[in-house]
């Protein structure tokens, strides 16, 4: 059977809780016992001392019936715990007593009430409070509090010649009172402390139990439930959690790997797109080029034709600008899907991008750009493909002309170096970095995920589509990153990151990599 983990936080805290508490009240109990049974124990020595000097005249002159009277009278207390009042001589005998059968009966001086005094095998003139007490069970088995007291042989009484001068003690007096009430008091405060320590340990079982739930309980429930609900597929879940521990932050760190699995499944969905694009492309372009090639053909020997005729060669002007659009867009479909691999060598970046400017510096011009550029100089040559980069260049540079438009505006381009995320996790490597910004209108947040999706485009009928797809081609095969950062009417910025050394091959030739789509 499975015991749910707060069960047992529950049970072994509680459990924990109560023997502390049961042990302090344990504790406690003995103490209090302790002190009661200490302060009857002074009450009772201070009767007996009033007892002994109450008695001392009568003693001293040998007052016996008077002596008697009042000891019975002591002995009439006994509503207020007295019980029992005796004096024995140095012999052991019951000299005067509150109980006349008792008087002139001889005790054992090994006894419970004489051991004390002569446990040395003399008599002691002076004792400890602690050794004149004791305590025993009486006849009706309650417990019994008895102090003996020592009668010294006081000078007066030597000189009468009423005892030897030589004797230190001439008797004890023995006091005995009923500890009926102490013990109750014990008992009720036993009961008391017993029931406040039922009342700790069940009001800290309710604590513990609402902290656990708080703090424990329900963060691991939210915990699981978000976990079976990523399992089912919903990579939406998060978790919230406001406090500021170890359960926030892993609540923070489940949200951080949803995020991140999230963004895996995009990636993946996209790579199988594109890879989906590349197959049709594959199978459809070499069929539709022939028959495109064949009506451009034609059309233009028609247009040849009809030189005089304006309205049949405006329409043959329309359909040869169509089919020329239409083998852009099957050439385009073609260097997507040949999946052509990069012949790399060390290249020189910046004249790449030289090479690049000069391709597209008329457009640039007519679109009235401002272009800034800051090629940093002295930079390690680059393991590329010069020809495909260069392709990414052009890429990127026309569609920051096109995000600007007719009315102007700004290009700024920078070369340097970097670092970028290597193979192993937490690791970097050195790279070449270059990034594009422009000042157009920018890009919406919502087209930023497809930003690089085949036949997407923020250009309308302007735009194929197939451009930034077939740029991140090229930067994955190069084992590079490219991000994009935009916000609408900012600008944007695509920054660009291809690493300085060759990739790892392991023997037996190339290694395959996952597809990595670049960060949006």
């Amino acid at each position: 059977m499975q015991i749910r983990i707060g069960v047992r936080l529950i049970l072994g805290a509680g459990l924990v809780t109560a023997l502390a508490i049961g042990v302090m009240a344990s504790m406690i109990t003995r103490i209090h016992t302790a002190q009661l049974e200490l302060g009857l124990t002074r009450a009772a020595n201070q009767l007996s001392e009033t007892i002994k000097t109450s008695t001392h005249d009568d003693m001293l002159e040998n007052r016996r019936e008077h002596l008697h009277a009042q000891i019975r009278n002591i002995s009439a207390l006994s509503r207020e715990g007295i019980q029992k009042v005796r004096i024995f001589n140095k012999e052991g005998r019951i000299m005067f007593s509150s109980e006349k059968e008792e008087i002139g009966a001889a005790l054992d001086k090994r006894g419970e009430a004489c051991y004390v005094c002569h446990a040395e095998g003399k008599p002691l003139e002076h004792l400890d409070i602690e050794k004149k007490s004791r305590i025993f069970a009486g006849p009706d088995g309650a417990r019994v509090l008895g102090i003996i007291n020592p009668i010294p042989n006081d000078p007066s009484c030597a000189a009468s010649g009423c005892h030897n001068p030589t004797q230190s003690v001439l008797g004890v007096l023995d006091v005995q009172i009923s500890m009926k009430d102490a013990d109750q008091e014990i008992a009720r405060s036993r009961r008391i402390m017993l029931g406040l320590a039922l009342v700790a340990i069940l009001a800290s079982s309710l604590i513990l139990w609402w902290l656990t739930r708080r703090l424990v309980l329900a963060p691991v429930a939210a915990l699981v439930e978000g976990t079976r609900r990523v399992a089912e597929g919903d990579l939406t879940t998060t978790i919230h959690y406001a406090d500021k521990d170890e359960m926030g932050d892993l609540a923070q760190a489940f949200n951080a790997m949803t995020r991140q699995l999230a963004d895996t499944q995009r990636q993946l969905t996209q790579a199988d797109k594109l890879a989906s694009v590349g197959r049709l492309a594959a199978g459809i372009a070499h069929e539709i080029n022939n028959p495109l090639t064949g009506v451009l053909t034609y059309a233009s020997l028609l247009e040849k034709r009809f030189q005089d005729d304006a309205e049949s060669l405006t329409d043959l002007e329309v359909i040869i600008r169509e089919t020329k659009r239409c083998r852009g867009i099957i050439r385009e479909l073609l260097d997507f899907a040949r999946h052509t691999a990069p012949a790399r060598r060390p290249t020189d970046l910046n004249e790449v991008i030289r090479h690049s400017l000069a391709v597209v510096m008329n457009q640039l011009s007519v679109n009235h750009v401002d272009l800034a550029v800051d090629l940093q100089t002295g930079l390690p040559e680059a393991y590329a493909d010069g020809n495909q980069i260069q392709q990414v260049f052009v890429n990127l540079l026309l569609n920051a002309a096109d995000a600007i438009g007719p009315d102007g505006g700004q290009i700024k381009l920078h070369s340097g170096t970097g670092l970028m995320a290597g193979a192993a996790e937490g690791e970097t490597r050195p790279c070449l970095e270059l990034w594009i910004e422009d000042s157009g209108s920018g890009i919406s947040p919502e087209d930023l995920p497809r930003l690089f999706e085949p036949f997407f485009s923020t250009k309308g009928n302007h735009g194929t589509g197939l451009g930034l797809a077939v740029t991140w081609g090229i930067v994955d095969a190069h084992g590079g990153t490219i991000e994009v950062q935009s916000e609408p009417g900012q600008g944007t910025r695509f920054t660009l990151r291809l690493p300085l050394t060759p990739p790892d091959e392991p023997e037996g030739g190339p290694r395959t990599r996952p597809p990595v789509l670049p960060r949006l």
